[in-house]
């Protein structure tokens, strides 16, 4: 009995002496759980109000006491004359970005691991990710800069060049919304995902690359036999991230930020998407309990998307997220 005790007591020592080693790094630990506590889990027992006619003048107790609704909001929404268009818009822009930023950090990556310039290849890497830095709020204001049909530098140059002879109205064409906030996206955030790619790529062993120059192999089915191949696991559960979050942006995002700085009322028929729409109605006509109902409904349909993904991914080629 005292010997068991005894190894209680130095498993204890042991524990609390090993914690104090690393006590900077639990606190940067648990000073994240607490901010993932705090600001995504805590907020979630307000999702109660999707099925139920909440009234911001009831405060915080109107939450439990309001009235239930059912399925009422749900209905609203589906039955929206916005409905239809706000989906096409939502889609629409999530599957571009899906099919066009996808395959463009891998294919970076695969370029810069093959470039042999050190500082050549620290610069673009550099240059490449320093976008995902800046603030949506920054690249609208760039973007006005250089796109405005009134001032922008773009449209000045084409003018006094004479290729146009009169401004591209990028901004404001619903037509070229999508196209625009699809280009823009890609390049704020294709160099920081070509990291993750790049890492992936130090970690396949460089013998497979020697033994494969020794044979004769070019450099282009080195790529396709070897580096392309040990891309697969972490392609997967990138893939695997970008279906989950398609209704945001997928990989690149941002379809909020973008929709709410891009969109005015000229380009408003494909700018428009229902985070917007939830948005715009929540908090200017204090429907609060029916666009809870639309962002709960896109949570839902988030979460199947990841578990089908990833069991599709795990039949398919044997790796998965979890």
């Amino acid at each position: 009995m005292k010997a068991v005790t005894g190894t209680s007591t130095t498993q204890k020592q042991g524990f609390f002496q090993q914690f104090k080693k690393q006590l900077s790094f639990q606190m940067f630990v648990w000073l994240g759980l607490f901010f993932l506590l705090l600001f995504h889990y805590l907020p979630m027992f307000g999702i109660i109000i999707a099925f139920k006619d909440y009234r911001i003048s009831t405060g915080i107790q109107g939450i439990f006491s309001s009235p239930w609704a059912g399925w009422k909001h749900f209905e609203a929404f589906f039955n929206d004359y916005n409905f239809n268009n706000l989906v096409r818009n939502t889609l629409a822009l999530s599957f571009l970005k899906v099919i066009f930023s996808y395959p463009i950090p891998i294919l970076l990556a695969i370029l810069l691991n093959e470039v042999r310039n050190a500082f050549f290849k620290r610069f673009v890497q550099t240059v490449s990710y320093l976008p995902h830095f800046i603030s949506w709020v920054v690249v609208s204001g760039i973007a006005y800069t250089f796109f405005s049909a009134d001032y922008g530098i773009v449209n000045d140059l084409l003018l006094s060049t004479g290729i146009i002879n009169q401004p591209l109205d990028v901004l404001t064409n619903p037509d070229s919304f999508w196209g625009f906030a699809v280009s823009s996206a890609i390049w704020k955030e294709a160099g920081w995902w070509t990291i993750i790619f790049l890492a992936a790529i130090t970690g396949i062993d460089p013998a497979l690359h020697e033994a494969a120059e020794i044979d004769g192999a070019s450099r282009i089915k080195r790529i396709w036999y070897i580096t392309l191949p040990g891309l697969k696991g972490a392609s997967i559960v990138v893939l695997i991230l970008t279906i989950g979050s398609i209704l945001g942006g997928g990989l690149v995002g941002s379809n909020f930020e973008q929709a709410m700085l891009f969109g005015n009322p000229l380009n408003s028929d494909t700018s428009q998407i229902i985070q917007t729409y939830a948005f715009n109605v929540g908090l200017a006509e204090g429907r609060f309990s029916f666009a809870t109902a639309i962002d709960l409904m896109q949570s839902v349909i988030s979460v199947i998307l990841i578990f089908s993904s990833n069991y599709i991914a795990k039949r398919v080629s044997g790796s998965s997220l979890f």
